[in-house]
């Protein structure tokens, strides 16, 4: 079985847990993501996991709303916006069947259905590249609603470490481009319970580096939810507070840069 497959299946069941006795309050309680609620997020996964299923997606013009940004923006609140007429319960009713559902046609797909191309957010890719966005994503939306109830939690295990592995894929272009480290630099970033990653700049093009070296210019330290928070945008840099979440050790100002320039989702 593909890992995303069941990494999948595990984050919809730790949603369900998570969402299964909401009050309609916490339902509608505001998220890090601009005019979304708890239950805006939980629509979103259900309205995405429908439509996979080859089910008709609602026909709903939602009203012209300040936080659509772009054409992926507006489609995305289309499903959003017509399940804000429903309560909480229902929408989690709906997700536990969709979910259920979809997870049966997943676990049904071949090695040749997995390598299949298909267009995914990030470019040219296969069904596996787009179900690996998936975990990615659902986790992330996840995090939002743990975030906005003050309930952190599913922050270690497989869809965690698969997660970080896409984010930390971005992690040399950050430090070499975004943050413009210098030729010759030597950076370890280090994400509390996960190995640290070395990133060395050579002819100006920074790359991950097996080896960990002993006296890095700067070394980078946070934990998984802030690094998950900076990367997907949900947090800004300069937020007060946050500082408490990250240790800069060596280079002060190549560190700033980097935890600066650390958003690449949005």
């Amino acid at each position: 079985m593909h890992d995303s497959v069941e990494n999948l299946g595990r984050t919809w069941t730790s949603i369900e847990a998570l969402c299964a006795s909401l009050s309609e309050e916490q339902w509608k309680r505001p998220t890090a993501l601009p005019g979304w609620s708890v239950q805006d997020n939980l629509s979103h996964l259900v309205d995405y996991e429908s439509r996979a299923l080859g089910r008709p997606g609602p026909d709903h013009t939602p009203p012209d709303l300040g936080h659509t940004r772009n054409a992926i923006g507006r489609s995305n609140e289309v499903g959003v916006d017509y399940r804000r007429r429903w309560t909480g319960e229902q929408v989690l009713a709906e997700f536990r069947e969709v979910t259920t559902a979809r997870l049966a046609q997943l676990r049904s797909l071949t090695d040749d259905d997995m390598a299949r191309p298909v267009d995914t957010p990030a470019g040219p890719g296969t069904v596996a590249d787009m179900l690996t966005l998936r975990v990615m994503d659902t986790w992330t939306h996840e995090q939002d609603i743990r975030t906005a109830l003050r309930r952190p939690g599913h922050l270690e295990g497989p869809v965690v470490d698969q997660s970080l592995a896409h984010f930390t894929g971005f992690l040399p272009y950050l430090v070499g481009k975004r943050a413009g480290a210098p030729d010759g630099a030597r950076v370890v970033v280090e994400i509390a319970g996960h190995d640290p990653i070395a990133i060395e700049v050579v002819d100006r093009r920074a790359r991950r580096t097996d080896t960990v070296p002993p006296d890095p210019d700067v070394t980078v330290r946070t934990d998984v939810a802030t690094f998950a928070a900076l990367v997907n945008g949900r947090v800004d840099a300069s937020d007060a507070g946050l500082d408490e979440h990250i240790e800069i050790i060596g280079d002060q100002l190549l560190g700033r840069a980097i935890v600066d320039n650390l958003t690449v989702m949005v």
